[in-house]
């Protein structure tokens, strides 16, 4: 997504070129070129998929919509396994229509979670729960801190539930250290994830996530915070800006291996 203006053959190319070793991938893009066709080139290139977005919206509180979400997540998680990445990286979902019930729909992406991990179990890909910042708990996602997440994947086997570290969306929780800390004692950092958080937002909020040490976020701060929780993962750059995916996507792309080496990579 964060040069969403490549094509994925486009995306992987240049990858290879400025030697980034992988790429998360979003379901869209996968789709449009071909899952099998997709790993085949990432495969080719030397390129690893580091994990897959997203499923998820897991919050319907009508059977049928209940039903769609889970075979979509059933669809995902082989989608996952195919791509050759064993992270599926899942947004809650928000408040179905006309609900104020922030605890009963947290306990319904629970109740999804355990009809999941079975056929997650079976394609050898983890879920893992992504906690978006409080502004989206209404309509995109009821998980807003890490704390909320583990409370949530604690319920599942490590290897099977756990979460995603995402700077933009916790780096102004107080507890995330603490939290971060907790989830790597018993395994479950599932994917780590950079955005920087700039102001003012844009309208609609969603896509003004800031280029790597464009913001206030302590990027260093959150490498030494997983590393020290013993998170050896991969480290994705997510951003969704505008501005970004007006430009050449290589050159976005160079920049942000830049600008990852100078916020980010440091001692």
């Amino acid at each position: 997504m964060t040069v969403r203006q490549l094509s994925l053959p486009e995306l992987a190319h240049t990858c290879a070129r400025l030697g980034i070793p992988g790429a998360g991938l979003w379901r869209e893009p996968v789709r449009a070129y071909g899952v099998r066709a997709t790993a085949e080139l990432m495969r080719d290139l030397g390129l690893t998929v580091t994990s897959l977005c997203r499923g998820g919206f897991l919050t319907a509180a009508d059977t049928a919509g209940r039903n769609r979400a889970l075979d979509d997540n059933r669809a995902a998680l082989d989608e996952a396994a195919a791509l050759g990445t064993d992270t599926l990286v899942l947004v809650s979902g928000g408040l179905p229509p006309g609900s104020r019930d922030l605890a009963g729909a947290r306990e319904r992406v629970a109740d999804a979670l355990a009809e999941l991990v079975p056929h997650a179990r079976a394609a050898g890909v983890r879920l893992a729960v992504e906690p978006l910042h409080p502004m989206f708990a209404a309509d995109r996602c009821v998980v807003s801190t890490l704390a909320q997440a583990l409370d949530i994947a604690e319920r599942f086997p490590p290897e099977r539930v756990g979460i995603v570290v995402d700077t933009y969306h916790v780096w102004w929780d107080e507890q995330a250290s603490a939290q971060v800390a907790r989830a790597g004692a018993a395994g479950r950092i599932h994917a780590f994830q950079l955005a920087d958080w700039t102001t003012p937002l844009p309208h609609g909020v969603l896509n003004g996530r800031g280029q790597l040490g464009d913001g206030c976020v302590d990027l260093r701060h959150w490498r030494r915070t997983v590393d020290t929780a013993g998170y050896r993962g991969p480290i994705e750059v997510e951003l969704f800006n505008e501005e970004l995916w007006t430009r050449d996507g290589a050159e976005v792309l160079a920049e942000t291996a830049a600008r990852f080496t100078e916020h980010v990579a440091g001692p």
